[in-house]
């Protein structure tokens, strides 16, 4: 979800209205993706490398997301939405850990859209905590060399009982990855938009399912010529 402080630049005012305006979006795609019957919507909220940002802005965006998460959690949970936490724990101020854990335990047991919040994650953050488990399971003698395979990593992800991701949406026009899911998306489509994240609605997220639709996945094969 990129652009908020260039949106907020382009009109005079603070990064952080940017980062305001860009709630209404977050409640525009989660609604659109509950009614379109989508089954998983990760967010990219706070990445690992976001702490290098201003303290002052990064304080702001972690009560941001705190206030916005209590104020839209009981909406969520009556929508059948279920909330899950996607990163590193560590580092992450107590109040937003809180609150994050109230709308898990509250939508814990909703079977709508499941919705995670990736928050202080980072892809190489989360592949390297996964080798460092399976090293552990190694030389402790619970796992041998020979026995580690996909499906033997991927059980050490942050979560792994989310899907491999079928469309990542990548809004500000930029044309990178930035960290974001780097195990995951192996093949995952990629749809990148100039709009900045304050202005993508549900009419740019139509737009992008449907070019979503329009391509054929091979995953490494051939076309399919039948």
């Amino acid at each position: 979800m990129d652009g908020n402080g260039r949106w907020a630049h382009q009109r005079g005012k603070p990064r952080l209205e940017g980062h305001r305006a860009s709630l209404q979006s977050v409640r525009d795609i989660v609604e659109a993706c509950r009614q379109l019957g989508i089954g998983f919507l990760t967010l990219y909220t706070f990445s690992a490398e976001n702490w290098t940002r201003p303290p002052a802005e990064v304080a702001a965006l972690m009560m941001l997301i705190r206030e916005s998460l209590a104020s839209q959690i009981a909406e969520l949970d009556q929508k059948n939405v279920r909330v899950r936490h996607l990163g590193q724990r560590e580092g992450l101020p107590d109040p937003l850990l809180e609150e994050v854990d109230r709308a898990a335990a509250r939508t814990a047991n909703n079977a709508g859209l499941t919705l995670h919040l990736a928050i202080n994650y980072g892809g190489r953050q989360e592949i390297i905590a996964a080798a460092r488990a399976l090293a552990e399971e190694v030389a402790s003698g619970r796992l041998v060399p020979g026995a580690i395979d996909e499906q033997q990593f991927a059980k050490h992800l942050y979560r792994p009982e989310l899907p491999d991701p079928d469309l990542l949406i990548r809004t500000g026009g930029d044309f990178r990855v930035s960290n974001y899911l780097l195990w995951e998306i192996a093949y995952t489509e990629i749809y990148v938009t100039p709009t900045l994240w304050p202005d993508f609605g549900k009419r740019d997220l139509y737009e992008a399912l449907a070019s979503y639709q329009g391509r054929q996945r091979r995953f490494g094969g051939v076309e399919d010529e039948s």
